[in-house]
């Protein structure tokens, strides 16, 4: 009786193997498209090695931002009290949802040589963040860093406070307590929340095109390396694709496996 109850209508099932399919076949289209046979020389190509190079360097320093400056914002989000922390979360998350190119232009209008704060950067200490990696660098984070910090936030709002309290009971400090109990009891969120941030700012585009643009060699990552060979080495382009491709399968695969079971 209750595999009969499990089994879903024919209808529902016919309905939910269409939207498996979906999802499916244009990544059938792209496997079937590839060149394998000249798949190694497209991957090392002094173009897509430049991209791949300058991906990994923009995306891991993006991840580094993120920890750095989105763990503690979740540790206030999480435990302090105070006015309008409904309205400074919704500023935070808001990139999940912003086109990233809005987002890039919202970059350009704060940190470009004419923005709010980049235009004071650049007369005051000749900083510039268009056009070379560090937009790029920021660019990423900005799209990756609410990803850490919404995973780090429901990590310690769900952790039991009484480790902490028994912990300051034993007479040790903020730091101590932080260090040797919070940090150890949510680091699988901390490693969840640092992983799909990485992986979101790898596969970054619209905001990096927008505020960095794509230039070879110093702003042209894999998505804008990818756009750009569309046209003039499609065989490259797919090859590309599928390194983006894989490294998001392995790492839905892997958070799945290790912590999004538990929900």
């Amino acid at each position: 009786m209750d595999r009969a109850r499990r089994r879903p209508p024919l209808f529902v099932a016919a309905v939910a193997v269409l939207a498996v399919a979906f999802f499916a076949l244009p990544l059938i289209g792209l496997l079937q498209r590839a060149s394998w046979s000249t798949f190694g020389a497209d991957l090392t190509s002094p173009e897509a090695l430049a991209a791949l190079r300058l991906s990994l360097v923009c995306s891991l320093s993006a991840t580094v931002l993120s920890v750095a400056l989105g763990l503690p914002l979740a540790w206030c989000l999480a435990r302090v009290a105070v006015p309008g922390k409904a309205f400074v979360r919704a500023l935070v998350l808001l990139p999940l949802v912003l086109p990233p190119v809005v987002g890039g232009v919202a970059l350009l209008a704060a940190f470009s040589k004419t923005g709010i704060v980049g235009a004071r950067l650049f007369d005051w200490f000749g900083i510039q963040f268009t056009f070379n990696i560090a937009g790029a660098v920021l660019a990423e984070t900005f799209v990756a860093l609410p990803f850490f910090v919404i995973t780090v936030e429901g990590a310690l709002r769900s952790m039991d406070p009484r480790f902490e309290d028994v912990a300051a009971t034993l007479g040790a400090g903020r730091w101590t307590t932080f260090r040797r109990v919070t940090v150890p009891l949510i680091a699988p969120s901390l490693v969840a929340g640092a992983v799909l941030s990485w992986a979101r700012a790898l596969g970054e585009f619209g905001a990096t095109i927008t505020f960095a643009g794509n230039i070879e060699g110093r702003t042209q990552t894999l998505p804008l390396a990818v756009y750009l060979m569309l046209e003039s080495n499609a065989d490259t382009a797919i090859a590309l694709s599928l390194v983006l491709l894989a490294v998001s399968l392995l790492v839905i695969v892997l958070l799945r496996d290790r912590w999004l079971a538990r929900a």
